[in-house]
Formats: structure tokens, C-alpha cells, sequence
């Protein structure tokens, strides 16, 4: 697990997750121009719509497995 800092509009957290997740989400950060912070803010934005259901960690490693199950 690795662990990495972020502060979501104002408030410091962090998220653990493993290596291969952060492989993926550096690889689409990487190219789609976008900025680590704004990635997360984003996700954590889809996190919050209609309530929280599951914890930001929890919520980027369904994100990583939606985005590697769509590719070609």
C-alpha cells in the first residue's frame, strides 16, 4: 500500500492504495493533461453525488477497474 496526500477543499487527507491502482490513475493523469489534484477532486466529486456510498479509496479503485475493463 502507498500512500498519498491531498487536500480536498481545504481539509488535508490521504488515500492508500495499491501500487497497480496508482499505476493506473498516474497513467490517465499523465495523459489526459489533467493535474493529480484535479483528478481526485473529481473523483471525489463523483464520490459525493446523491451521498456518499463508499469511502474515496474504495471509490478510486472502482474507478481504476471501469476505466482498464473499457479500453479496446
Amino acid at each position: 500500500m502507498k500512500k498519498r496526500s491531498i487536500s480536498l477543499y481545504g481539509h488535508q487527507t490521504s488515500v492508500a492504495l495499491e501500487a497497480e491502482f496508482w499505476a493506473v490513475i498516474d497513467t490517465y493523469v499523465t495523459l489526459n493533461g489533467d493535474s493529480f489534484a484535479s483528478f481526485i477532486r473529481t473523483r471525489d466529486d463523483e464520490r459525493m453525488e446523491g451521498g456518499p456510498t463508499r469511502n474515496l479509496a474504495s471509490h478510486l479503485r472502482v474507478w481504476c477497474l471501469g476505466s482498464v475493463q473499457t479500453k479496446p
